[in-house]
């Protein structure tokens, strides 16, 4: 889905949006405000590359970070929460990956974690995409369309 479309659905069912961004580093939170007009629907974006930030910004237990490393989808539930209960938005997205390039048998290149946390009291989705070692840019692209594309589903 577009920017400009997820806006006008956004718009339309009276939702606000917030962003919680590692690998893409601010770049969903750019996509939306691209857009003019964009502020009645888009609250914020925490951008939380470093661990450290995770914590401090969002309220990411070190615990999680440290028994699931900072790719992992209860980082990205940690995440979503977080950046919902420190805005006023009514669905936060959040994302950590490898971009690449890089990465380990364990964890690859092209890994990518994604939490949806509604105000409504549904629960928090979670979900990992293996988009492959395409590069860092295709990896970032990608994930980016994704996250507007859960945020669409979820108005």
């Amino acid at each position: 889905m577009t920017p400009a479309a997820l806006l006008e659905r956004a718009r339309a069912a009276g939702a606000r949006i917030a962003t919680a961004e590692s690998c893409t580093g601010g770049m969903i939170s750019a996509a939306l405000t691209d857009v003019a007009g964009s502020s009645d629907v888009f609250d914020r974006g925490f951008v939380t590359y470093s661990n450290s930030a995770k914590t401090a910004m969002l309220g990411v237990s070190d615990d999680t970070l440290r028994r699931f490393g900072a790719v992992s989808e209860e980082v990205a539930r940690e995440m979503a929460e977080g950046a919902l209960l420190r805005s006023e938005a009514t669905l936060a997205v959040a994302v950590t990956g490898i971009a690449g390039p890089g990465g380990s048998d364990f964890k690859p290149e092209g890994r990518v974690c994604f939490g949806l946390a509604r105000r409504d009291g549904r629960p928090t989705l979670v979900e990992t995409v293996e988009f492959g070692a395409l590069g860092r840019a295709e990896v970032r692209r990608a994930s980016v369309s994704h996250a507007l594309n859960l945020l669409a589903a979820a108005i």
